[in-house]
């Protein structure tokens, strides 16, 4: 695992500056907290499913959730604990949230050099949970199968994005028909096929545009047909396009 290029960690947060490619342990926290990328792209890794953490996006990890993090392209890393009141608002399982200009600020407000007093850091940490709970949750979080014949289709495409086989075709390689697919789609993941599958050709897209290819590229590479369909659903999702994405606005 390549090593930090700078960290520093306090009780109630910290700052990784990773190089791309830097993936840690699986871990656990006692306290529930807020991951942020100030700079390229995060991935999430957790037994609920993968949180997709660029710019725009925070992520939120309850205590005791397992989880991992991958970097893509050099990310600067923020970690945000907040005390148990304050995490019960913030939700039981993990999510993505919609970062706005203001969650920003607050989140690099706490993990900056210069020191806070306890009564500042409480009450930012209260407006920061207040903004957050009233963003919606994003979708860039790529829920986890359980059922097995799900995984084996969610194996398929994460390891080829690109693949355009219809669900009949990808339930002959795993054993399932398509309606039996379909309705665990449904069932288990609360989305459709092809919606599941655009949020991951997303996640993919967010990680190669953060390790520096272009739009024409990075939508051949996820299975897009031309680059303006790509950019149509990118920014559905994201809400901004690749190329203003790529540039950090």
């Amino acid at each position: 695992m390549p090593l930090a290029r700078q960290s520093r960690i306090w009780p109630y947060g910290g700052v990784h500056r990773w190089p791309s490619g830097a993936t840690s342990e699986p871990h656990t926290h006692t306290r529930g907290h807020l991951v942020y990328a100030a700079g390229g792209v995060l991935s999430v890794h957790t037994e609920q499913g993968t949180l997709i953490v660029p710019a725009n996006r925070v992520a939120w990890i309850p205590a005791e959730s397992t989880h991992y993090h991958r970097t893509h392209g050099d990310t600067d890393m923020r970690i945000v604990f907040l005390p148990p009141s304050l995490a019960l608002r913030a939700g039981t399982r993990p999510a993505v949230l919609l970062a706005s200009g203001l969650v920003r600020e607050l989140l690099l407000t706490l993990t900056g050099s210069r020191p806070l007093d306890r009564g500042t850091r409480a009450r930012l940490h209260r407006v920061l949970v207040d903004e957050l709970r009233e963003a919606a949750e994003q979708p860039t979080r790529l829920p986890e199968p359980r059922d097995d014949r799900l995984r084996a289709v969610a194996r398929i495409l994460d390891d080829d994005p690109a693949d355009n086989s219809s669900l009949a075709v990808l339930g002959r390689r795993v054993g399932a028909g398509a309606r039996t697919l379909s309705r665990l789609f449904h069932d288990e993941l609360g989305m459709t096929f092809y919606e599941w599958r655009t949020q991951l050709r997303v996640g993919h897209a967010l990680i190669l545009l953060a390790e520096g290819h272009d739009t024409t590229h990075v939508a051949h590479a996820c299975g897009w047909a031309n680059p303006s369909s790509f950019i149509a659903a990118f920014t559905t999702i994201v809400g901004t396009t690749p190329g203003r994405h790529s540039r950090g606005r």
